[in-house]
């Protein structure tokens, strides 16, 4: 099958070590499958501009939560920044341009803004993958402080996060310690392409979900549900026999899976002898 040629560099990205992964780049190839003509140098290098405009604002005593403060008055309140509430689930919100410049995303991807603008002033921060809602940190030991990109880089101790969790769930949820780890740079992309994923489901734009879906699994190769889902989308756009194969993978790795039954009777309407 041939790829785009945004797929290719997306590829080549993602196969080096974790920590030498580019997230703007490879959010921006993200971004290129659905733009093709997008030039990518442009918005890096108007990340390097962000970077250098809050570069000129910091205080001569840089403490993290003075810096914090640098970054949230210019990337909220000098150029805007601001959660998308009303259009969550708009696809844009999931593509760096589009964030960049409409000035509004997810959690996601005003997180991979704030950490690419930090990174380039040399106060670097880690993603956070908090179950519903997606934090960032001071990569500093010990510091046990949170910033909330979605809402104006709200500064958050670990017992905010749990009233946050409960917040997100409407019920008591007990804040495991594992919610508050850092997550690498593959998991990262992952739930970058899973949040679109949804957001082309919602709109039944089934081809472009199945490309995202296909992403998390160049990132991730042997998750189950992707690979069930990939599956799905086969069948609903009706290539068969490479949903059999992903459906027959799916029900070898899960056998016991809740939706084994399902799976086991639309693999008998496709003919198969699972």
């Amino acid at each position: 099958m041939d790829f785009p040629l945004a797929r290719q560099h997306f590829f080549q990205e993602i196969h080096q070590p974790d920590a030498q992964i580019d997230l703007a780049k490879a959010a921006l190839y993200i971004a290129q499958e659905e733009y093709p003509q997008l030039d990518i140098e442009e918005y890096l290098n108007a990340l390097d501009t962000m970077a250098a405009e809050v570069r000129e604002q910091l205080p001569s005593e840089q403490y993290p939560l003075r810096i914090i403060q640098t970054v949230n008055r210019y990337l909220y309140d000098d150029l805007g920044f601001s959660g998308n509430t009303t259009s969550y689930y708009d696809p844009r919100n999931s593509f760096l341009n589009d964030v960049i410049e409409r000035r509004t995303g997810i959690p996601i991807t005003l997180s991979l803004v704030y950490l690419e603008v930090t990174k380039r002033i040399d106060f670097p921060m880690l993603g956070v993958g908090m179950p519903g809602h997606f934090l960032i940190r001071p990569n500093i030991q010990q510091m046990e402080i949170f910033v909330d990109p979605f809402h104006r880089g709200e500064v958050l101790f670990p017992e905010d996060c749990q009233d946050k969790l409960s917040q997100i769930y409407a019920q008591p949820v007990k804040l495991e310690s594992s919610f508050l780890d850092a997550v690498t740079h593959r998991q990262f992309l992952a739930r970058m392409l899973t949040n679109l994923k949804f957001a082309y489901l919602q709109k039944e734009e089934l081809a472009k979900a199945l490309a995202a879906v296909e992403r998390i699994l160049l990132l991730f190769p042997d998750i189950p549900i992707e690979i069930r889902d990939r599956g799905l989308l086969y069948y609903q756009l009706g290539n068969w026999n490479a949903a059999i194969n992903d459906l027959q993978t799916y029900l070898a790795k899960v056998p016991q899976a809740s939706d084994a039954p399902v799976i086991r009777r639309l693999l008998n309407q496709l003919g198969s002898n699972s």
